[in-house]
């Protein structure tokens, strides 16, 4: 690829100011996107690769077809620019536009009961556990939200499987300023005096165990403040510490990309990127989604109760399959987007491994209720048997 790093480098035990180079920074952001280099992309708009949602969706249709699909945004991802847009993620509008509702209403129910404490950069609405809190609310619109396969496809291509997804909401304001430029979760969330605790070598692994995603619920043009990403900064080795200094905050505000959205086009970029939500410039309010997810290895940003979304989602799911209303595509996203799919931590004592290495996950779980055709209660039972299980 034509996009690899610049130069190969042997990293220090810990980062030190030293390795704070501007200019092996610029060398690395000054690389050019090729779009011969992604054969599914649609084209390139300042140097971040953008997909058209339809052309993934036929893509899928083929199994040799997705495989190679998944490489190349891996590429992208890691050995690329760091950031795609995929145009028409959803291709029906309908679901955002249902889930907007849902957000509207959790947003005015909390705001009712005191619980609404805006977001971490201003006076905006925000919606912590998004997802979760969606998913008891509207179940049956959470499927078709997150059933939905081109994000199912990124996460795979970033994290692998077991990944777990959890989700904030910002609906911000007209007239709220930009972000400061910054990386995120896990590292991108520590003082700078915790990051220079970590090895090198842990800094670097921090990138590979989250997607960043934002998921656009209005039209967002340039005025209304679009995420600022810096396309090629997730290669710059000490960036966890480099982000906050001020040579690379001005790179950054003088090199920044910025494109606009529609509603249903989403956005995906590694955490190590260096970014920032623009200015709502806008006369109406900018809401997205901003999608987190976690690899199998790492920790989530928040708790989520897989057993209470998992109960709110099976009676939905499992009549839309006995109806031959969803594919089984969307069946296995929808598992994987409200169950544990990792088996760690727990209890070995009283949750220990049967056929194999690992005990039963909770989406194993829901799979086997799912084909057993189980009852509410027959569910029910049964997970708080797991819970039980999995217990200290």
């Amino acid at each position: 690829m034509t996009q690899a790093p610049i130069k190969n480098m042997t990293l220090p035990p810990f980062f030190s100011a030293a390795d704070m180079d501007i200019a092996a920074f610029d060398a690395l952001c000054s690389q050019t996107v090729i779009l011969d280099d992604y054969p599914y992309a649609a084209g390139v708009e300042q140097n971040i690769v953008i997909y058209d949602g339809d052309n993934i969706r036929e893509a899928l249709n083929d199994t040799a077809s997705e495989a190679v699909l998944k490489a190349e945004l891996t590429c992208c991802l890691r050995d690329g620019p760091g950031v795609l847009a995929i145009k028409r993620a959803y291709a029906d509008t309908d679901v955002i536009d249902r889930m907007t509702l849902a957000f509207n209403e959790i947003i005015a129910h909390e705001k009712a009961s005191g619980q609404g404490r805006g977001d971490h950069f201003g006076s905006n609405e925000r919606i912590w556990n998004s997802m979760q809190k969606t998913c008891l609310h509207a179940p049956d619109t959470f499927i078709d939200y997150y059933g939905n396969p081109i994000m199912a496809l990124v996460c795979q291509a970033w994290l692998g499987p077991h990944y777990q997804i959890t989700a904030q909401v910002n609906n911000v304001k007209p007239g709220s300023r930009a972000q400061s430029v910054h990386r995120d979760y896990h590292l991108g969330f520590q003082s700078q005096e915790t990051v220079a605790q970590f090895p090198a070598h842990a800094q670097m692994m921090s990138q590979y165990l989250t997607l960043q995603g934002a998921i656009a619920h209005v039209d967002m043009p340039l005025e209304a403040g679009p995420t600022l990403l810096l396309p090629f900064s997730h290669q710059f080795p000490a960036g966890y510490m480099a982000y906050t200094q001020p040579e690379f905050i001005a790179y950054f505000d003088a090199h920044k990309s910025q494109i606009p959205l529609n509603k249903g086009d989403a956005v995906f970029f590694s955490p190590a990127l260096f970014h920032g939500a623009g200015t709502n410039q806008a006369p109406y309010d900018r809401m997205v989604n901003l999608v987190q997810v976690s690899s199998a290895f790492g920790r989530t940003m928040e708790t989520i109760n897989n057993i209470a979304m998992i109960e709110a989602v099976y009676p939905i799911l499992l009549q839309r399959i006995e109806e031959g209303t969803v594919s089984e595509r969307d069946v296995a996203n929808t598992i994987a987007a409200v169950g544990d799919g990792y088996s760690f931590p727990t209890n070995l004592d009283s949750d220990p491994p049967v056929g194999g290495n690992a005990p039963e996950t909770g989406q194993q779980l829901m799979r086997r209720a799912l084909e057993s055709k189980w009852t509410v209660e027959q569910l029910r039972e049964a997970l708080v048997a797991y819970a039980q299980r999995r217990e200290a």
